[in-house]
């Protein structure tokens, strides 16, 4: 049955194509799967088209669309566009056949619509108002987009540099870790939605430095939620960025390995005690930053290590790293192949590890980040898909921020629908990488080889990892 519906389709799509006349094969110039290429004489209500090039360049606000009324196919037709694209499956009539010629001027025996004519012009005034005012909202976003970037990448250079100052220079080494938590918390306070680039987009940096501002950032932005003064966040940012210093020393064998034996677990494991005694050292550390570099794989059910503490023996601060530290693990391991998407890892956490990190502080923590989380590939009602880049209100928790994937338009130009504004748009669902074509990632997550959601097509992996 599949089968004799799937041919049942092609037929159709061939059918439309013949009676509406194949175009010539210069002027399709960038035909999508189940597309052909109409003329204006062709549009009606009804039809779903797609407009070639940026959404910025004309009176509508999406490129693709199904037409609405006549207004609309008056005012395409008055763009003279040399083509426009139809989507045929998606359409809920086909276009018109093209001896049907719609035209834009009135018969010589009829008079001019001088009424309609001025109410296409107000229209399309008021559209294009409406655009120069969202182009001047998306400009502003991506403006502190672009400044959550650049904090981050010199935040980057700053722990990589400090981490190898840290056996032959170990104070210079603190205060430099020192001023990028201080630095960070002003970030996140005066603009949270930085907290999303500084962790989906983790620019070119590899290694524990880029892992250690993950956790800095998660870690803050949950103490942030958790109602926390500066001072503790301050502190809370130093023992999450140094919390693995004790893995600096390891080979990359023991810690990349997935597969560890019995000794090479156990050696693992030390890398807290081992971060301790080595912070120690130093001198200059807090008690509580301390305690989270021993702590931070500590378990509320008191089955973590090295310690086996339990339920309030773990201190706040070790509580709030080890979330952060776990989300973080389970969205960007060491083995990409085990990475799975935002939601799921939140969705994981608490229905299947809830008895390992504190339950208070994980609601506190999905509060945060959303149901969305940034950087989650979604589908909208439209059948768009985007990527979220932006937390949605408390008040409106399904409502993020979502950039929009279009193959025609420049990522620089993409458009950045504010959901919470947009009452006939939703979130359908979340996507599955796996399926998604490999431009499109791109497109929506240009940094994702370290990004949250990077994926090889190498089929579904459970994701078991440690770290």
């Amino acid at each position: 049955m599949v089968k004799n519906f799937n041919i049942l389709k092609a037929s159709f799509v061939g059918l439309i194509t013949v009676l509406l006349g194949r175009p010539k094969p210069n002027r399709i110039k960038s035909l999508r799967k189940d597309e052909i290429a109409i003329d204006a004489s062709q549009l009606r209500p009804g039809v779903r088209i797609r407009i070639p090039g940026s959404w910025l360049t004309h009176g509508f606000f999406f490129n693709s669309f199904i037409i609405a009324d006549d207004e609309q196919v008056r005012q395409i037709a008055s763009m003279n566009l040399p083509q426009i694209f139809c989507d045929v499956k998606r359409s809920k009539v086909p276009p018109l056949p093209s001896q049907q010629v719609f035209s834009t001027t009135a018969p010589a025996d009829e008079p001019a619509d001088n009424e309609g004519q001025a109410s296409l012009a107000s229209l399309i005034a008021e559209i294009s108002t409406e655009n120069v005012e969202r182009t001047k909202l998306i400009a502003t976003m991506r403006r502190r987009l672009d400044k959550a970037h650049s904090h981050y990448l010199e935040a980057s250079r700053s722990i990589n540099n400090a981490f190898k100052l840290l056996g032959s220079e170990p104070k210079k080494s603190i205060m430099q870790i020192s001023d990028v938590s201080e630095k960070s918390i002003t970030v996140l306070l005066s603009d949270p939605d930085s907290a999303i680039t500084l962790i989906t987009e983790k620019g070119q940096h590899e290694g524990q430095a880029a892992h250690a501002l993950s956790v800095m950032t998660l870690a803050q932005l949950l103490g942030r939620q958790a109602g926390l003064p500066e001072e503790a966040l301050h502190t809370i940012g130093i023992g999450a960025l140094l919390h693995d210093i004790g893995k600096l020393t390891f080979h990359s064998s023991v810690l990349r390995n997935t597969q560890r034996n019995e000794f090479e677990e156990a050696v693992y494991k030390s890398h807290c005690r081992v971060g301790y005694h080595n912070a120690l050292q130093m001198g200059t550390l807090s008690p509580a930053m301390l305690d989270i570099i021993l702590h931070h794989h500590e378990r509320i059910d008191g089955k973590g290590f090295p310690d086996q503490l339990r339920g309030d023996d773990i201190s706040f601060a070790a509580r709030i790293v080890a979330i952060a530290n776990r989300f973080d693990n389970l969205t960007n391991p060491v083995d990409h192949l085990r990475s799975i998407l935002p939601s799921e890892a939140l969705a994981m956490m608490w229905s299947k590890e809830n008895g390992k990190c504190d339950k208070r502080l994980l609601q506190l923590f999905i509060r945060a980040m959303g149901v969305y989380p940034p950087g989650s590939i979604i589908l909208l009602s439209d059948k768009r898909v985007g990527v979220v880049v932006a937390s949605a209100m408390a008040d409106n928790p399904l409502r993020p921020k979502v950039l929009i994937y279009e193959r025609d338009v420049p990522r620089s130009q993409a458009m950045i629908i504010d959901l919470a504004q947009e009452s006939s748009i939703k979130i359908e669902r979340p996507l599955n990488l796996r399926e998604r074509p490999e431009e499109e990632i791109e497109y929506l997550l240009p940094r994702r080889k370290i990004s949250w959601q990077f994926y090889k097509r190498v089929g579904e992996v459970n994701a078991k990892t440690g770290g």
